[in-house]
């Protein structure tokens, strides 16, 4: 709840008054005032009216006096009444405390719900006696009426606790009933069973009749000399009380802190059972009423304990007024209204014309006590709903939460953080020795790089398209060094170089009757039609296309369903002929110039009708993308698909070598094998201007910043060949990284930190540990889902997740503070 909370001390010594006022961060004003003796004078005047006018009371206060003369007691109280208020208001419209009323009149004018709390504290007694709810205070500076005053005592030695979250329990005493009625007191507590539990205790009133008869509420009930410990007893459940409500007779004392009148010449004091009652504090005791006489030591005595809040009359109270109040005040709570506005909804109750023509002044006899540091009790919901609705998050949690994943489902942010992460799992692998061992990879990847073609083998200035004759140049010597599978990351389609296309087409030829296999690239424009190898180069009857498309460092992998037209990813077959050529089943279909159907319907026929043993090959066949990633495409999501794993080094994925060095015209990148038997090589653009199927760069992409972080920032370029080469060795090793969306995360996160704040809420002494073990947890939390990545190949989001979850305990904690 909005609020600002102000504390006023007052202190009478003699003829004077000291009034301090203290709020926010140490502000004190502190005012002198002459108490007029007339107040007192026009209090004791109103006393005797009321305690004539009301002759059945709950305390033990005798009234004496001489003889029965016809005084009308009623219109005495009405006017003592009247002149007390008077008097006492007058008093405190005294110009010595403007600045005290003007300070609180200042703290209203905030918007509604905004509230003004004010923590009382009145010595000696007689001062406390007074009826200071009735202070209008500020209202000649123009203050709003949202201002309520709650008493606290002098001296509290004691912290409060909070609610424990439960369905509220009450323990109601029932204590001498000698000249009372509890009916009503027994059917007002029976209109809380639906919010809460309730169990009486009392005294047994005859042999005949032991209990009374409640419909579902516990009751027992004892002997006068028993009666004292089974209350201690009672009080101290182990399953703790929420509310402890007294009716009976009550008096002040002084040493004792109050007594209570449990049976007839049978009382209980305070003190006696205090230790009973700071038991019952742990277990979560928080409010204790009190509908019996002369309650302020009582009320002081159980804040002093530690209790959060304690309702009292401070005056001997008439049977049937308090039973009103009573019905009025439970009421309130079990509509679920705090103690405060259940108190101040009895009072104006008994405040109406009707009830006041009944019980003039009775309105000014209810006080709340509380605790400075406590929360307001209220009887909470409890069920399966409420439960559920106490799960739903604040309205800062929620604008957290919606901004927290708004920001997760956009792609440039995705992406942003993508990057960032596998850097950092870059940066982890290193520190922790988890690199691969590099050398070892059987991709060969070939650049056509500037340094090649500026190199004498390059017989043109043509960069874009490519010279045909110089990829039939490097063709023909990988097949002298025996090189089984190519893939070429470049689309022949240009249909300019008449003269090299026979040259090209030759040289493709002469190794197919090698036995080796292409794999040549195919791609497709958002608005044009597909692109492929050019039949006057290739037949696709002896060879294979691959697609290359591919959302940027995401693997590309076959739908969950494969239709016969559906073109392969490049760097998938790549893999799959591969490991076909590493050990061929027999009957395989192999490239021939003399093939007359369609080699990739052939070789997947092949597959489809064979079971065979190579578990790599397998592996591929059952590779396919999950649903839930084809389903997220609705959304521009990128849910479950395998992402490039750029921590690993690129020299464990793969080996450059400069395409001018393979011929032997340069010292370029790499080291050139003795044979490429048994490898895979993949001829790419290598980051030379003008690289991409429109000749724009648009195969040139910023470095990513593993790459960065593996090549020491040497190189500002990333050629998108080697996304594909990166894509192939996943292929090869089963290296698929399943990013967990990071929406799925947060929403996982955001009911584990709603969880936590009503852990804290429910457990505030333990706030601290807590918020150790928290973030110890959350440390953990990013250790392990660094090596998860590389264990078990999932990355789990950290950086947005964990933003909202602390963010829920941050607004926690501001809740708190407010």
């Amino acid at each position: 709840m909005d609020k600002t909370v102000f504390k006023i001390r007052v202190r009478q010594a003699g003829t004077i008054c000291d009034f301090e006022l203290s709020w926010g961060k140490g502000k004190i004003i502190s005012v002198t005032l002459n108490y007029p003796s007339s107040l007192m004078r026009s209090y004791e005047k109103w006393q005797n009216a009321y305690l004539n006018y009301y002759k059945r009371l709950r305390g033990r206060k005798v009234i004496s006096g001489k003889g029965s003369s016809p005084i009308d007691w009623r219109q005495e109280l009405v006017e003592a009444e009247a002149q007390l208020v008077e008097e006492f208001q007058g008093w405190l419209l005294s110009p010595e405390l403007v600045s005290i009323r003007g300070e609180i009149a200042k703290a209203t004018h905030k918007p509604a719900p905004h509230w003004v709390e004010i923590f009382l504290t009145c010595t000696p007694l007689e001062l406390a006696r007074l009826p200071w709810e009735t202070w209008k205070i500020g209202t000649d500076l123009g203050a709003s009426q949202r201002i309520r005053i709650a008493r606290t005592p002098a001296n509290i030695l004691s912290e409060t606790v909070r609610p424990i979250r439960r369905k509220a329990r009450i323990l109601a005493i029932l204590g001498d009933d000698t000249g009372l009625n509890f009916e009503q007191d027994k059917e007002a507590l029976r209109s809380l069973y639906n919010v809460a539990e309730i169990k009486i205790i009392g005294w047994k009133k005859n042999e005949e009749n032991t209990e009374f008869n409640i419909h579902r509420i516990e009751t027992e009930f004892f002997e006068a000399n028993l009666l004292k410990n089974e209350i201690a007893r009672a009080i101290t459940d182990e399953r703790g009380w929420d509310i402890l409500f007294f009716a009976g007779h009550s008096n002040e004392t002084a040493l004792t802190g109050g007594e209570l009148g449990i049976a007839p010449h049978t009382s209980i004091s305070i003190t006696e059972i205090e230790d009973s009652l700071k038991q019952a504090k742990k277990r979560g005791l928080q409010f204790a009423i009190f509908n019996s006489c002369s309650g302020i030591n009582i009320a002081e005595s159980l804040i002093n304990l530690g209790l959060s809040q304690v309702a009292v009359m401070r005056e001997p109270i008439h049977n049937q007024v308090a039973q009103e109040f009573l019905m009025q005040f439970l009421k309130s709570l079990a509509e679920y209204k705090d103690v405060h506005e259940a108190l101040g909804d009895a009072c104006q109750f008994l405040k109406k014309e009707e009830k006041r023509l009944s019980y003039p002044s009775a309105y000014l006899v209810p006080s709340l006590f509380l605790h400075p540091e406590a929360e307001l009790f209220c009887i909470k919901p409890f069920g399966l709903f409420d439960s559920l609705k106490r799960w739903l998050p604040t309205p800062k949690e929620a604008r957290w939460l919606a901004a927290i994943m708004f920001l997760s489902l956009l792609p440039p942010v995705q992406s942003l953080l993508l990057e960032s992460r596998i850097w950092l799992q870059a940066v982890y692998r290193q520190v922790t020795w988890q690199v691969p061992a590099t050398g070892n990879s059987p991709i060969q990847v070939i650049q056509i790089d500037e340094e090649s073609l500026q190199a004498n083998t390059y017989p043109s200035d043509q960069v874009y398209p490519l010279d045909y004759s110089y990829l039939a140049a490097l063709l023909e010597r990988l097949t002298q060094l025996e090189a089984q599978v190519i893939g070429i990351d470049y689309i022949l389609d240009d249909k300019k170089q008449q003269n090299n296309h026979f040259k090209l087409k030759k040289t493709i030829e002469n190794a197919v009757k090698q036995k080796t296999w292409f794999v040549f690239a195919s791609g497709e424009g958002e608005y044009t039609r597909r692109s492929r190898v050019s039949r006057e180069i290739a037949s696709l009857n002896w060879s294979l296309e691959g697609d290359i498309s591919s959302f940027n460092w995401y693997m590309e992998l076959l739908p969950a369903n494969v239709e016969s037209n559906h073109i392969y990813p490049f760097a998938y077959l790549l893999a799959l002929t591969y490991r076909l050529n590493q050990e061929p089943p027999p009957g395989m279909p192999a490239p021939s110039l003399k093939n007359q159907t369609l080699f990739h319907a052939s070789l997947m026929n092949y597959l489809e009708r064979k079971n065979l043993n190579n578990q790599s090959v397998k592996f591929l066949q059952q590779l396919r993308l999950h649903p839930l990633a084809e389903f997220s495409h609705n959304f521009l999501q990128l849910w479950f698909y395998p992402i490039l794993d750029f921590s690993i080094p690129p020299t464990a994925a793969y080996q450059r070598v400069s395409a001018c060095k393979l011929l032997g015209d340069c010292e370029g990148k790499g080291t050139v094998p003795e044979t490429f038997k048994n490898q895979i090589v993949l001829i790419i653009p290598g980051g030379y201007k003008g690289a991409g199927l429109e000749g724009k760069n648009e195969d040139n992409y910023a470095i990513p910043l593993a790459i960065g972080f593996w090549r020491g920032w040497q190189e500002e370029r990333f050629a998108g060949g080697e996304a594909h080469a990166y894509m192939l060795h996943h292929f090869l090793t089963k290296r698929l990284v399943i990013p967990i969306p990071d929406s799925w995360i947060i929403l996982l996160l955001a009911l584990f930190g709603k969880w936590t704040t009503l852990i804290l809420q429910d457990r505030p002494q333990q706030r601290q540990q807590w918020l150790w073990k928290l973030r110890g947890a959350t440390l953990i939390y990013f250790i392990a889902s660094l090596q998860i990545y590389i264990s078990a190949g999932i990355l789990l989001p950290w950086f947005l997740p964990t933003i909202l979850f602390w963010k829920y305990i941050k607004a926690n904690q501001q809740e708190k503070a407010s």
